[in-house]
């Protein structure tokens, strides 16, 4: 069976995400997709890292995924976050959240999106063409 709250350094296949919340009643089903880019802030980005309690970030997007359904009682959600060494283009994170409609879907994955990068013991590593930090350390 297929973990819905997952932290892996396997590479994220959204259609699994997708699947575990995909049901009849849902008309919506909103994913959201981050990858890592080449340039943050004028710099250019050579690759990412990120590392995790893996135990600890697992039960916290079971966390959040249960603070959704107080706010949202009809969702379904799924996430995955990568952690090890990332490439340009690769996919960090997936969330899927399913709704009867739209709107709720979208304000949902909105939500579990800026709960995982305040709350989940995930931390990024930018290695940068002009030096290599953790996400926070940086120059700002």
């Amino acid at each position: 069976m297929d973990k819905r709250y997952e932290v892996t350094d396997s590479p994220l296949d959204p259609g699994r995400y997708i699947a575990m919340v995909t049901r009849p009643e849902a008309g919506a089903v909103a994913t959201f997709t981050g990858h890592v880019r080449e340039w943050t802030k004028g710099r250019r980005t050579l690759s990412l890292a990120y590392e995790a309690y893996v135990p600890m970030a697992e039960r916290m997007l079971e966390t959040i995924a249960e603070e959704v359904k107080v706010k949202w009682p009809e969702a379904e959600v799924a996430v995955g976050h990568r952690i090890g060494p990332l490439a340009i283009s690769d996919i960090a994170v997936v969330v899927a959240v399913s709704t009867p409609h739209r709107h709720s879907s979208y304000e949902a994955n909105s939500f579990i999106m800026e709960r995982i990068k305040e709350d989940v013991p995930i931390w990024k590593k930018e290695i940068q063409e002009d030096g290599e930090w953790w996400k926070g350390e940086e120059a700002q």
